[in-house]
């Protein structure tokens, strides 16, 4: 099998809100590969807009690894 493009290891991302941890993305573990395509569909607020702006590194992850 090919090298993955796209590597994620656990990932977890949490914001401040009010004073509040919101945990946006929790534990997410994926691959995708050349030639494979990645969609993020779910209700409005369930963190698809966190996850990727954290594979494009605009916001740093809480914990876990973006490859």
């Amino acid at each position: 099998m090919s090298t993955p493009l796209i590597e994620i290891k656990n990932l977890k991302k949490e914001f401040l809100y009010k004073g509040q941890k919101l945990l946006a993305v929790n534990g997410i573990s994926l691959s995708v590969y050349p030639q494979e395509t990645l969609g993020l569909v779910g209700e409005s607020g369930c963190g698809k807009t966190a996850l990727a702006r954290t594979i494009m590194r605009l916001h740093e992850p809480t914990s876990g690894d973006v490859l």
